[in-house]
């Protein structure tokens, strides 16, 4: 719920409240927000793995998040710490602009203190959840599969709440209760969380995975000339009971990026940059092996990050009264929430149906619902295309396309695409986050979730610069610029198409991506599920 209570009204208060400009220069702040938070949580990542492990992580970590949270709440509720009230908001040139003190102190509440506090907690409070699940365990296999689901609905329900009832309250009744409200409920998540402290099962730091890659790496470029040999027994490598007293697992020799194999194979030397164990090398190519479908994910989370914006932007050219009632085109990302949360229930017992099926024990495999989510993509963008080029017409018909008024459609023609969009996100979403929890080491988790968050993170830095590059090629040679402030004079349903074919590209290459590199562990306990 603070999650995703701040970058809902973030870009509406650095406006209306500290006068800072136009919408676009608070967009900017919104992707240096996003690009905050994927810094921190790859370094979250990499320090519940490599020193603290995921509890002490997630607690410091949820400490600084509810200092900024605190922090955040002061500088909405002190008038010290904000401009004197302006009703020009329509024009903040007129408005006197927050001084460097408050905004340095908003600042560095929301894009520091947060950001640290939130890449601290978002990926490891994920993974220490999925932890509780015994991997040696077969009675609990289901409810690890299971768990992934509730888990994105419990996401929904947050970003639900945060957008309509935060939204409400912050925008209706006052600024400093819709930031108390979920400062508060930080503060009673971090103690429930405490309460269950005797209950954990814990994982033990495994030293860091980013050198242990390295290692490996530097180790079989080194040893170039070294032939592998044809026996994996000659490999050097640990013994069992070394692993187990860890609780980990030994990993035998596969030929997957066989050249890596070279990392283990016995020389004079035994330092750790020249031979690596068998099970560090396996480990390593499961690591790069999900680089692929971590590419695949850039589209979508480019998609995605202009997208919703766009929906609501075309919302605002069409009717949105039903009756004396007026629906905001805002809320119009609602029903994606509500999409994502209605299909999760119904595809959590779906897969139990399948389980019996397909004899698979995720009823579908992961690989197999990430390529249904993709490819779900592609028919939201058609359907945005079509239902944005009738849109197009109506406008014409009726003369509005210099005017930029109010098209003679209902809003809920933008309903199919908008439900489409929730019910990829279940499949794409939650098949993502159990991939790259499932398919990394397990003294890498928090890295391989990682992967998760650089991808969105990566995908909001491409958005801004994809929107920028189509807009100054369709501009050339005295063309109409598919985007402008005025819908009804642009070309979005271009703009749509184009996203239909980027989305199409990206699916055929998840497809060739995961058919070329594959990997398969064979492990000294089995792995629970298949990929």
């Amino acid at each position: 719920m603070a999650y995703y209570g701040i970058p809902s009204i973030l870009t509406v208060y650095i406006k209306n409240m500290l006068y800072q400009g136009t919408v676009s220069s608070s967009s900017d702040v919104s992707n240096y927000w996003t690009g905050a938070l994927w810094i921190t949580s790859a370094l979250g990542a990499y320090v519940a793995d490599a020193r603290l492990g995921c509890y002490w992580t997630f607690l410091i970590a949820s400490a600084i998040y509810l200092l900024g949270m605190c922090l955040l709440t002061l500088s909405v509720s002190l008038p010290a710490l904000r401009p004197p009230q302006c009703h020009q908001v329509d024009n903040v040139s007129l408005c006197k602009q927050a001084p460097s003190l408050q905004l340095g102190v908003f600042y560095v509440a929301v894009l520091v203190t947060l950001a640290i506090g939130i890449g601290g907690t978002k990926l490891n409070i994920l993974i220490f959840g999925a932890d509780q699940v015994d991997y040696f365990d077969r009675r609990e296999e289901a409810q690890k599969f299971s768990f992934f689901n509730w888990w994105m609905f419990s996401m929904s329900l947050g970003t639900l709440f945060a957008n309509t009832f935060l939204v409400y309250i912050q925008g209706n009744v006052s600024w400093v209760l819709g930031y108390v409200i979920p400062t508060v409920g930080l503060a009673i998540s971090i103690v429930i969380f405490l309460a269950g402290t005797p209950f954990y099962r814990h994982r033990r730091p495994a030293g860091s995975p980013y050198l242990r890659m390295l290692k490996v790496i530097v180790a079989a470029i080194r040893k170039w000339r070294v032939p592998i040999p044809n026996d994996p027994n000659q490999l050097f490598e640990h013994d069992l009971e070394e692993y187990t007293s860890n609780g980990n697992f030994r990993i035998y020799s596969t030929s997957t990026l066989r050249y890596l194999n070279k990392a283990s194979v016995r020389t004079d030397s035994s330092s750790p940059w020249m031979l690596c164990s068998v099970t560090q090398v396996e480990e390593t190519k499961q690591t790069l092996c999900m680089i692929p479908v971590m590419i695949a994910t850039f589209v979508p989370s480019t998609m995605l990050s202009q997208i919703n914006t766009l929906f609501v932007k075309q919302g605002t050219t069409l009717d949105t009264s039903i009756g004396s009632f007026h629906i905001p085109p805002a809320s119009l990302i609602t029903f994606v929430s509500m999409s994502v949360l209605v299909c999760i229930v119904i595809y959590d017992q779906f897969f139990k149906m399948m389980r019996r099926l397909t004899r698979n024990s995720r009823g579908i495999s992961i690989l197999q619902r990430m390529g249904i989510g993709l490819f779900l993509y592609i028919i939201v963008m058609v359907i945005a295309s079509l239902t944005e080029r009738k849109r197009l017409s109506v406008a014409k018909q009726h003369g509005l396309v210099d005017s930029g008024g109010t098209v003679p459609l209902s809003i809920f023609i933008l309903l199919p695409q908008v439900i489409c969009m929730g019910l990829a996100e279940t499949f794409l979403e939650v098949a993502k986050i159990e991939f790259f929890y499932c398919r990394a080491p397990k003294s890498m988790k928090s890295v391989g979730i990682s992967y998760s968050m650089i991808g969105q993170g990566i995908g909001s830095l491409l958005s801004s610069f994809l929107l920028s590059t189509v807009s100054d090629i369709t501009k050339r040679d005295g063309h109409k610029v598919w985007i402008q402030d005025n819908l009804n004079a642009s070309h979005l349903d271009y703009y749509y198409a184009f996203f239909a074919g980027l989305n199409l590209l990206n699916f055929i290459f998840f497809l060739v991506g995961t058919k070329l590199c594959v990997y398969k562990a064979v492990t000294s306990e089995p792995i629970n599920g298949n990929a």
